[in-house]
């Protein structure tokens, strides 16, 4: 199963996004008044590509007919596109698959060609196997390592000369804190391992970027997300009703990524936790069905303490 694709944007009289479940968007708004800022436009296509619709594999093989994708699913490239052109912007579906370099570096220089520059990238592609050792078999494993963890590192790699040259850069990991407890492990060693390797990036590229003013965090549900994954792979209708809904992880996404890159960087973010600090209380309105507990997602270290009157049923 594959979540979303890698997000670009692109602001100054225009903003440019990409975020796909099958590759890479780019958007910018027609005017400078109605303009979708960077931020903006990077929250409502993340909020909109994990909607929970998507069914079919994100990453489409080579053999995977184009329509079929395009014109049965919700949740892809082209709802996420139909979302944003609605704000008031303009948006361009682009397919790519973030283990073929050629297609990442084509993909940066058709964005930079077309808008300008890139101000933020989002890493949210990621491929799941919920599977010990055993039962892994090493096409699964190689696929989770390239897309999560090589796939992070290649499309922020090829972003980065760009970045460098924004007001505001930010890169962002959809990916879970470094709590390194054999728990997380037991059961999934090469899904962890390739998860964990997107925030290694994190820890890395943030500090590498530093002096250079590009802000490198990451951003991870204390609860899970009605999406596909979810309904389809992780517990069904009874998990989708534990859950909350993708909007509360693209407003979190919206927080940071309007922080001042030179100032917040290096921070492995838990969404409600980050939203109360910014003011949020009400986190009722993100539940898909308030009547049921809220399930934990994986990889919440244990000491991390939701916010007042959440209350979140442990993993079993």
């Amino acid at each position: 199963m594959w979540y979303p694709q890698p997000t670009l944007t692109r602001n100054g009289e225009r903003a440019q996004l990409g975020v796909s479940n099958t590759g890479v968007l780019r958007c910018h708004p027609s005017k400078a008044r109605r303009c979708l800022s960077p931020a903006r436009a990077a929250a409502l296509g993340l909020r909109s590509c994990c909607a929970p619709h998507a069914t079919a594999p994100m990453l489409r093989s080579p053999r995977r007919p184009r329509n079929r994708i395009r014109t049965k699913l919700k949740g892809t490239i082209y709802t996420a596109a139909d979302e944003v052109r609605a704000a008031g912007g303009k948006a361009l579906p682009v397919i790519c698959d973030i283990r073929d370099e050629a297609q990442v570096i084509a993909a940066v220089d058709k964005t930079v060609a077309e808008f300008g520059g890139i101000d933020i990238c989002v890493n949210n592609a990621s491929a799941i196997s919920l599977t010990n050792s055993q039962a892994t078999d090493m096409k699964r494993f190689d696929l989770m390592m390239g897309i999560n963890t090589r796939g992070t590192f290649m499309v922020s790699k090829y972003c980065i000369p760009h970045l460098t040259k924004a007001e505001n850069p930010h890169i962002l990991m959809l990916s879970p804190p470094l709590d390194m407890k054999a728990k997380w492990f037991e059961h999934s060693t090469a899904y962890t391992m390739a998860k964990f390797g997107m925030s290694m990036c994190v820890l890395g590229l943030s500090a590498e970027l530093k002096s250079a003013g590009v802000a490198v965090n990451a951003l991870w549900p204390r609860t899970t997300i009605a999406t596909a994954a979810v309904g389809n792979l992780l517990g069904g209708d009874a998990m989708m009703r534990a859950s909350r809904t993708p909007e509360i992880m693209g407003d979190a996404a919206y927080v940071i990524l309007t922080k001042p890159s030179r100032e917040f960087t290096g921070q492995f973010c838990i969404d409600d936790k980050l939203l109360y600090a910014s003011g949020v209380r009400d986190f009722d309105r993100y539940r898909v069905d308030a009547s049921v507990p809220l399930a934990s997602d994986f990889f919440v270290p244990d000491d991390d303490v939701p916010p007042p009157g959440v209350t979140v049923m442990p993993l079993r």
